[in-house]
């Protein structure tokens, strides 16, 4: 006959591994050894190392456009400037495996504190599905640009007001100095603002009524300090409105990939995500509060709108709704023993991990990053580096301004090449870009375009009506071509007979 000893379950060994600890080494482990030039896809990575550049090199971020002939001057305000120091320092450390390296820890630390946020109020397995469902989300957006550095401190806003809020405690006003570092590394600390001004009146609202007066005056100073907060920048009072000003209706909306609106055409993850909240609440798993439930419509109108505010609604909305997914699902008892030994393997990594774990795990991550950094294997794509375009288009004698595309400004502003338009379309403005996109697409705009800047050789994209006008111009002569680029320099006309 056993002894009651013997019929106890086996004790599973973590060796004092947690699963967030897991989750940001998997997640930089593979995301490194997966990505090659994914997340420097994006033409503006160029630019913002420049700008990071000349930052460092001046000592000061500039306030007047210092890169394009087109607007050479004009003001230009660097909400960025802090994220754009960062690149520039990683790139000068690792080359393009600095940039690469810097986004992938800011991604694993997003998801390593998501999954611990959501331990504290989930089973294991389900917390780990959720993080995996942001994972999808925040990985479309993953790239060597100053958003995705905001992503660690946007989940430790969140979280840490909804902790607050669901503990009865008082606004954490160490978070104050959280928003003054995201102000100065990305302008999008606006919608932080607002998505904490609602939890705010959250917090008022859960207040007993005999407290709710006090709980105003703290969450409402919390709030208003927080404003302040956000205009600690080198641009003042700026900083309040510049992201309104971005999701304003203009071109950017028409022509820029990542503020159009989402494509079903094709799976994206936002699908599985609606889906999978639409099947929760159907089955009378998921209660919102009307504040919290008005925050998660508001963020799913953003994401359907714009490509890369989905992202933001991956990220945010498991903070909202991880309290009420605990109360709807509620764990019957498992009788198989499969079952048992699964929920104990899980159960065994959730609490905070062992200093030895956590010392260990931090060398492997470090030693992953340098591997990383001198593996070679980090490129900017072609289709945003033209460069045999540029050198066809020196060697046959381009001289003077340059028209170029878009996507290909930020190419030419790290070469030191000043450009004609590149992705700081808050600068430019909708005028100057509409005149810009109608130049390509109607010759006797290109024509005019040409004579009032002065302009000597272009690169445009393949398909674009302006290459077959250019072609057919006697004073220019194209010079390079392939499936991404196409390269004209003027040439002398020929004499009249």
């Amino acid at each position: 006959m056993k002894s009651p000893v013997d019929t106890q379950p086996p004790v599973v060994r973590n060796f004092g591994l947690s699963w967030p600890l897991i989750v940001g080494l998997v997640t930089l482990a593979g995301t490194l050894g997966y990505v090659r030039s994914e997340l420097l896809a994006d033409p503006d990575t160029y630019w913002h190392i420049a700008a990071g550049q000349w930052i460092l090199q001046h000592l000061a971020v500039p306030a007047s456009d210092p890169f394009s002939h087109s607007m050479t001057g004009a003001p230009w305000m660097a909400h960025e400037w802090l994220s754009e120091v960062l690149l520039a320092a990683a790139y000068a450390q690792a080359g393009w495996a600095g940039p690469v390296v810097l986004a992938v820890l800011a991604f694993a630390a997003t998801l390593a504190y998501l999954m611990r946020f959501l331990l504290a109020r989930l089973e294991p397995i389900r917390a780990l599905f959720l993080v995996a469902l942001t994972a999808s989300m925040l990985a479309v957006h993953l790239l060597a640009r100053p958003h995705v550095f905001t992503w660690p401190l946007m989940a430790l806003w969140v979280g840490s007001l909804v902790d607050a809020i669901e503990d009865r405690r008082n606004p954490p006003w160490w978070l104050l100095g959280l928003i003054v570092l995201w102000a100065n590394l990305h302008g999008g600390v606006t919608l932080g603002i607002v998505l904490g001004a609602a939890l705010a009146l959250e917090a008022v609202l859960a207040a007993p009524p005999g407290l709710r007066a006090a709980a105003a005056w703290r969450w409402g100073a919390f709030v208003a300090m927080s404003v302040c907060a956000l205009m600690v920048t080198p641009w003042g009072w700026n900083s309040l409105w510049f992201t309104f000003h971005l999701m304003g209706p203009n071109v950017m909306r028409e022509v820029i990939g990542e503020w159009k609106p989402t494509n079903f055409g094709q799976f994206q993850p936002l699908e599985l995500w609606l889906l999978l909240i639409l099947g929760i609440a159907l089955a009378g798993r998921l209660r919102l509060s009307w504040l919290r439930l008005l925050l998660l419509l508001g963020l799913v109108h953003l994401a359907l709108t714009s490509v890369r505010n989905a992202a933001v609604l991956g990220l945010v909305s498991p903070f909202l709704v991880a309290s009420a997914l605990a109360r709807g699902w509620k764990s019957g008892e498992a009788t198989a023993s499969d079952a048992e030994r699964l929920d104990r393997f899980f159960a065994a990594f959730a609490e905070p991990a062992r200093p030895l774990a956590t010392a260990t795990a931090a060398f492997a991550g470090v030693l992953i990053m340098v591997l990383a950094a001198g593996s070679g294997r980090f490129v900017p794509p072609a289709h945003s580096t033209p460069e045999a375009a540029v050198a066809a288009a020196l060697d046959a004698g381009a001289h003077g301004p340059v028209l170029n595309d878009y996507d290909f400004g930020g190419y030419l502003i790290f070469r030191g090449i000043p450009v004609f338009m590149d992705g700081r379309a808050d600068m430019y403005g909708r005028a100057f870009m509409e005149s810009m996109f109608q130049a390509q697409r109607e010759p006797d705009a290109l024509v005019r375009t040409l004579a009032e800047y002065r302009i000597g050789w272009t690169l445009l994209r393949p398909g674009s009506p302006a290459i077959a006008a250019l072609d057919g111009m006697p004073c220019w002569r194209r010079v390079y071509a392939d499936g991404f680029v196409v390269s004209h320099v003027q040439v002398d006309c020929p004499a009249e007979r």
